[in-house]
């Protein structure tokens, strides 16, 4: 038996409602000439309240003024209406489809709004079935007449159930996503319902069912709170005048894309090395999705958090491809990653050399997505958190000066990741302060403060079990 992977449309594909767009295309078709002020004011209610009998009363009524439309001049209207929805696809939307379909599921669009609106956009999604509402007409003109159910609510239920019974469909295995509680019962009716974006009421049933809840505008598993990711909502907490044991000067952040997919790399000093880190983001408005070793995910408060707002865990340990996977999702949804390619701090006399060198992780990620990789330079960090420290210094009477420049994307050339790696390093090189540049030879005091409490002399590293910022290339 196949199974299904149901989608909503409006508020959950779509960011938004899908009918201001299909009113405009039919006015500018010259199917109707209804007062648009008056249904935009409708959709406006639709946007605060979000879907309710009220407005579903005037779609279910919406037929009759059909009557007399052509429907070769809907399917014009329809057709340039997908194409500006496509536009308003969520990141994730299109990416899980895929999955489901790669995994055998078939994709289906269901949704209250009249097939011959969402029949075009359905087709650009790559839906194979769809459930919607269908007008009566004669294939020239619609009669004002429904041909069928009206799809809301329980009919929509009872629409797929009996599609379902019909094409020998396992809805046990099947998926369903939606926004709305007027879906509870379609989503009761698989084995996998899924609440995006729910609305209020929505979210106390999907919790009390223990269902997953997702935004398809954030990578599965990060958290928004009225509509925006913890790392909106802490943002104006990352500002380096409230560093009260350190002083920031942050330059180049307009280097950092304002939109679209990028990978920010930056050289490890310190544990304290992720301060100056989201102070920088911070500045650049964005949200990152970062790598970071298992020690940190681990962490009781901590690892919950960074779970939250969308870090990978890497355990270098199993040598598995999920986190570089999860990185190459996240820039294919449009996100930024953050990482730090050369793994982990270096420790010793390698803390000192004035030549980075760091894993191929990075270089994979910029060839498989074409991603720009934008180098920064941080300097500074280990004056206020040593690697031999537990904890980073707190009360000083003069605080360190710690130095981050954002350079311009990386010039890569995609055929070796051994080359691209380098050109990597020495792009993160060419941020850093002069100093950084000069052979220095480490006295042993100097020496000793890259090693972690209780160094037994792993020069790998992995005795280091605190957990900390180190992230995986």
């Amino acid at each position: 038996m196949t199974a299904l992977a149901i989608f909503d449309l409006d508020r959950t594909i779509i960011s938004g409602s899908s009918a201001p767009v299909f009113q405009r295309h039919l006015a500018e078709a010259g199917v109707t000439d209804a007062p648009l002020e008056q249904i935009e004011g409708l959709y406006r209610v639709y946007e605060v309240m979000g879907e309710n009998p009220l407005a579903m009363q005037a779609a279910r009524y919406a037929v009759r003024a059909a009557k007399g439309w052509s429907v070769a001049d809907v399917k014009k209207a329809a057709e340039a209406a997908a194409e500006e929805l496509m536009d308003q696809v969520l990141p994730y939307a299109l990416l899980l489809i895929e999955e489901h379909r790669e995994a055998g599921r078939i994709p289906a669009l269901a949704t209250t709004s009249p097939l011959a609106f969402v029949g075009p956009f359905a087709d650009r999604l790559g839906m194979d079935k769809v459930f919607a509402t269908r007008w009566d007409n004669d294939g020239v003109t619609y009669s004002g007449r429904l041909d069928g159910r009206f799809l809301w609510g329980r009919n929509k239920m009872t629409e797929i159930k009996v599609w379902a019974k019909e094409h020998d469909v396992d809805l046990g295995a099947s998926y369903a996503y939606s926004d709305s509680v007027y879906d509870v019962p379609m989503l009761r009716s698989v084995g996998h319902p899924v609440a995006v974006n729910p609305d209020a009421q929505l979210s106390v049933v999907a919790s009390l069912n223990q269902w997953p809840i997702r935004h398809l505008d954030v990578p599965p598993g990060v958290v928004k709170v009225a509509g925006r990711e913890l790392q909106d909502w802490l943002r104006p907490l990352n500002r380096p005048e409230l560093a009260a044991n350190a002083r920031f000067d942050i330059q180049g952040t307009e280097n950092i894309p304002s939109d679209g997919a990028a990978i920010v790399v930056f050289n490890h000093r310190s544990y304290f090395d992720s301060t100056a880190v989201n102070f920088t983001l911070a500045k650049a408005n964005r949200p990152a999705r970062f790598l970071g070793k298992k020690e940190v995910f681990d962490a009781p408060l901590i690892g919950r958090l960074s779970k939250m707002m969308g870090g990978i865990r890497v355990d270098r340990g199993t040598g598995s491809d999920e986190p570089l996977k999860r990185a190459i999702r996240a820039l294919n949804g449009g996100e930024m990653v953050s990482i730090a390619p050369q793994g982990t701090i270096p420790r010793g006399p390698a803390f000192f050399e004035t030549e980075l060198k760091g894993r191929w992780g990075t270089a994979r990620l910029a060839h498989a997505t074409r991603a720009p990789v934008i180098p920064m330079g941080i300097w500074g960090t280990e004056k206020v958190w040593p690697r031999s420290q537990r904890l980073p210094n707190m009360f000083v009477t003069e605080p360190p000066t710690i130095t981050v420049r954002v350079g311009e994307p990386v010039d890569l050339r995609y055929r070796s990741l051994d080359a691209d790696t380098k050109r990597i390093m020495k792009a993160i090189v060419d941020q850093l302060p002069p100093e950084a540049r000069i052979e220095h030879t480490p006295t042993e005091e100097e020496l000793a403060q890259t090693y972690p409490p209780g160094y037994d002399g792993d020069p790998t590293g992995e005795s280091d079990r605190r957990p900390g910022t180190d992230t995986r290339g």
